[in-house]
């Protein structure tokens, strides 16, 4: 999962020096050693640095709004609201990234509040008539005289003024502009409303960490019922009406902007553009998997079954909520015969991180260097700066939240002055600390969201794209947790160094079409439920996704592993998981260019065709097709 503000797309071309000097502000203000954001900001530098960025954004788009209509030009206009937007930006990531991860709780406290300031100022900031105004008379003006990166970046902030209702009429935009504060406000109260210990985390006993080993493990289900149902009723009677009325206020705004739902209206700038490819997609894959599904359900009630009369309990005949992470790991052990206990000795945490790092630093010719001693917000916090293998030249940088997330925290490109704002990631996780006797070990499914995490901080050193194609290449470098060459570099027994047998190690890459992996695939529901309640497959759907962004996309995790399989099985498995060349192709064609260009664009470059959905279904253990996937 990636979390970031991003700015679009900056194209690059001479700008004013209104814009020059905005960009120079922003780099002088936010930026500590080695070009990365500052991190040792009081609760009043917060709240006075927010008011700051938030009078530079107005001034910026003051001083584009008052320009004469007919005097609107790239410079003038397109390019200083492009810096404008990559300042606020990088700016606002410094004041609302630390209420995550800050060990002071007056710190969060005030990043929490900044967050709320500047989200309402972000409903303001979109409704600029006067600036759209100017920026469909430049559009007209420049038709086809740019750049494509300049005329993606016109067309996405027509689109965006549009999809706020500035084409409309003044009572419609009222309108728009009052539910989306409501809306914006609701989102708020949800995030804020969660329990939280005094270090900032929810209640021990309900934390991740906690709670899938519990659903996996406990084998009482009276156990597994109530931490189910605890796990998924936290703040629920605040919830449910906070979620109703967003339900109903985003209905209110995509009526008014002639969209038939709000998911439309959200998938208009994804790479599905609408609900109806999305439930084709879906029914698609349900109907190709459901015999697997209802082939492995039996299984798994089988066993459920014998286990009900070894230990004397009632058989009801279903596979409940809490049943199934406890059944389907019982399939991992009995089929595949999974020592998962075993198996944790030999991820111990730095063995994985050592080759994880020479596994990204090889096949995408980088470099990784830890800086010493560095200003961050932790001692638990490593930083690094990565660079071209080749060039040397500075890529980026790399870095507490409740789980295991990426936070784009700078946007990087070279600025109208000339000087490079290095782009800058934090890779936030929670895994097991030390114990007595042991160091910090992962469990394989942990190192498989390590690297998932960790494609999305490379991702994030680049730019932005559609949401349903961002999870493709921290999907895509999954792979490398299931295969033997990979997996033996990452691990070694944390006493010795000694390898994984190699029966374990064959037992484990056995595993990988599993009954999780068709559940998550299918999402455990038919085709009309997951659209209409969108569920993260394979995963508890959490409130907050809900309303902080992933409405109406969580089809994207498939949507995005469709691609992904795609891409490894026809150019990394064939030609070498290691090579180079395709690595380095990779980087150019996928991950450089961002949201520069059109997600689909990318992947038919890099696999030289259009894609298709015979890698995922042989992964899930089906028969070639040979389908092309709707682009």
């Amino acid at each position: 999962m990636t979390l970031q503000n991003g700015c679009g797309e900056v194209p690059s071309r001479g700008v004013s020096q209104g814009a020059a000097d905005n960009n120079n502000n922003n780099n002088n203000n936010n930026n500590g050693e080695h070009g990365a954001p500052r991190w040792d900001l009081s609760p009043d530098d917060i709240k006075t640095r927010t008011d700051d960025v938030i009078q530079r954004m107005k001034a910026a788009y003051d001083r584009i709004g008052s320009l004469d209509v007919e005097k609107v030009s790239a410079e003038n206009t397109l390019l200083p609201l492009a810096w404008a937007k990559f300042n606020y930006a990088a700016s606002r990531h410094v004041l609302d990234f630390p209420q995550f991860v800050s060990p002071l709780k007056a710190v969060r406290s005030a990043s929490t509040e900044a967050e709320k300031k500047l989200a309402k100022f972000d409903v303001e900031i979109s409704m600029r008539q006067d600036v759209f105004h100017r920026v469909i008379a430049l559009q007209k003006k420049l038709q086809d005289n740019v750049t494509p990166e300049e005329k993606r970046f016109l067309n996405r902030i027509v689109t965006l003024g549009k999809r706020n209702g500035l084409h409309l009429s003044n009572e419609i935009q009222e309108d728009i502009t009052r539910f989306s504060k409501q809306i914006s406000g609701l989102a708020d109260s949800y995030l804020n409303g969660l329990e939280r210990t005094e270090d900032g985390r929810y209640e021990v006993t309900l934390e991740y960490p906690h709670y899938y080993p519990l659903m996996k493990r406990c084998h009482v289900p009276e156990t597994r019922r109530r931490m189910e149902l605890a796990f998924h009723s936290r703040c629920k009677e605040e919830n449910t009406a906070i979620l109703e009325q967003l339900i109903e206020l985003r209905a209110k705004v995509a009526a008014l902007l002639g969209f038939s739902s709000h998911a439309d209206y959200v998938l208009e700038l994804n790479m599905a553009r609408n609900a109806s490819n999305v439930s084709d997609f879906l029914d698609k894959l349900y109907t190709r998997l459901k015999p697997i599904g209802e082939k492995e359900r039996k299984y798994i009630l089988a066993l459920k079954k014998r286990e009900c009369l070894m230990k004397g309990q009632d058989f009801d005949g279903r596979i409940n909520a809490w049943d199934l992470p406890y059944y389907m790991n019982q399939v991992e052990q009995v089929k595949f015969a999974v020592d998962k206990d075993k198996l944790l000795e030999y991820f111990p945490l730095k063995a994985v991180t050592r080759g994880l790092f020479a596994i990204y630093q090889e096949l995408l010719g980088l470099t990784f260097t830890q800086v010493p001693e560095p200003h961050v917000w932790h001692e638990s916090v490593d930083l690094y700066l990565v660079r071209d293998a080749e060039t040397g030249d500075l890529i980026g940088q790399e870095g507490k939240y409740s789980h295991a997330a990426c936070f784009g925290l700078q946007p990087g490109c070279v600025g109208p002055d000339g000087e490079r704002t290095l782009a800058a990631a934090a890779m936030v996780a929670n895994f097991t600390k030390p114990g007595w006797g042991w160091p910090s070990l992962l469990q394989h499914h942990e190192v498989e969201t390590y690297f998932h995490e960790f494609g999305h901080v490379m991702h994030e050193l680049c730019s932005k794209v559609e949401t349903d194609f961002v999870e493709v290449p921290s999907q895509m470098l999954e792979n490398w947790v299931w295969e033997e060459s990979s997996l033996r570099r990452m691990s070694g027994h944390y006493k010795d160094g000694s390898p994984i047998p190699d029966a374990l190690l064959g037992k484990l890459m056995a595993s990988r079409g599993g009954p999780d992996a068709t559940h998550r695939a299918t999402g455990g529901h038919g085709p009309g439920v997951r659209l209409a309640l969108p569920g993260h497959p394979g995963r508890p759907r959490h409130p907050s996704h809900l309303a902080g962004g992933y409405d109406g996309q969580y089809y994207g995790y498939l949507w995005s592993e469709v691609y992904s399989m795609d891409i490894f099985f026809s150019h990394f498995k064939k030609e070498g998981i290691m090579n180079p060349k395709i690595g380095r192709a990779y980087r150019r064609t996928i991950l450089e260019p961002g949201g520069s260009v059109d997600g689909m664009d990318m992947l038919k470059k890099f696999l030289g065709r259009e894609p298709r959905e015979d890698a995922f279904f042989q992964c899930k253990g089906l028969g070639i097709n040979s389908a092309t996937v709707q682009s």
